[in-house]
């Protein structure tokens, strides 16, 4: 099973469980607010990203564990600086996460590295 992770608030993935998909793209920004895709990250990318991204946000955040073979919506890998990221073009469908993790800062003050391990 091959897996990506997307950041996300704790109250809006409750949001989503009602509604039956998850549509936030990013932080501050949904598929319904105009955003094409959702942003992804494969584990060695959440720390860089969370750290940048929810440098300010103090609340918890969770971790969807997403199994890339159960997504309706299209995964396309694309260029941001000089990495690539999973995007998710449209709504995740809630059968394609197979976990979520609650994830908090570190004791140094920081969004903390995810290992692979951690979410397979």
């Amino acid at each position: 099973m091959a897996t990506i992770l997307h950041i996300a608030f704790v109250d809006q993935w409750r949001a989503a469980l009602e509604a039956g998909s998850y549509r936030w793209s990013t932080r501050g920004k949904s598929l319904d607010d105009g955003a094409t895709f959702i942003h992804a990250s494969r584990p060695e990318q959440v720390a860089m990203t969370a750290n940048f991204v929810y440098d300010d946000v103090q609340e918890p955040l969770c971790l969807l564990v997403i199994d890339t073979g159960r997504l309706v919506s299209a995964l396309c890998e694309e260029p941001v600086g000089d990495q690539l990221f999973p995007h998710i073009y449209g709504p995740l469908n809630l059968d394609a996460v197979v976990d979520v993790q609650p994830y908090e800062r570190g004791a140094d003050g920081l969004w903390p590295a995810v290992s692979p391990q951690a979410v397979s």
